[in-house]
């Protein structure tokens, strides 16, 4: 029988994406071992993460404010070029190619109704707030779906593409080198950047 307070620990490691009861032992037994000094920094991390990590207001990013991000204040990029990806996940890999130089939305998840997840759950409205604002002042914006390869992928960005397409803003979508099914989030950087470079 464990102590309580490691059975409680190991109930709530469980509960992390892709870490199950057996994972979750492993992990709770090696934290065991850990110099105090490294669990109470752990622990510090953990508790300062709802005071010190918010979403950015525009494009709904993580900050370590309740100001705009830093892609979103960073001058040298074109903040009429909006990339929509799914989540925050999928900024790093887009970053990490250094091809892109636009801002961001992030969407918060993908049309499927199976999951409870409707337009009207997704930060749609927001996006469609930050096209009229370039419109209104003559800027053409110029939203690239860098949407996962997926039927739910492939179902927002069709759903977006009719949605905004009265607004006139030039819509485009990543190049298909990325193969159906994928993830962005794992994609080699070779591929994306080609998929930025052609994008249509």
């Amino acid at each position: 029988m464990l102590p309580p307070s490691l059975k409680t620990l190991i109930d709530h490691l469980s509960r992390l994406p892709g870490l199950g009861q057996r994972s979750a032992t492993r992990l709770a037994f090696y934290l065991i071992g850990q110099p105090p000094a490294d669990l109470h920094g752990l622990a510090q991390a953990i508790k300062d993460l709802p005071a010190k990590i918010k979403h950015c207001p525009r494009c709904f990013n993580l900050t370590s404010n309740s100001e705009l991000c830093a892609i979103c204040t960073d001058k040298k990029r074109q903040q009429n070029i909006i990339c929509v990806v799914e989540d925050i996940l999928d900024i790093i890999p887009i970053e990490r190619t250094r091809q892109f130089n636009g801002v961001y939305h992030v969407l918060g998840g993908l049309i499927s109704p199976i999951d409870g997840l409707t337009p009207d759950k997704l930060r749609i409205k927001e996006l469609i707030v930050r096209i009229k604002q370039f419109l209104a002042q003559k800027v053409q914006p110029e939203i690239i779906l860098a949407l996962n390869p997926t039927t739910e992928g492939d179902t927002t960005a069709l759903y977006l593409e009719k949605l905004l397409k009265p607004s006139n803003a030039k819509i485009t979508k990543l190049n298909r080198g990325l193969s159906t099914g994928s993830d962005l989030e794992y994609a080699d950087e070779t591929t994306l950047i080609n998929a930025l470079k052609y994008r249509h």
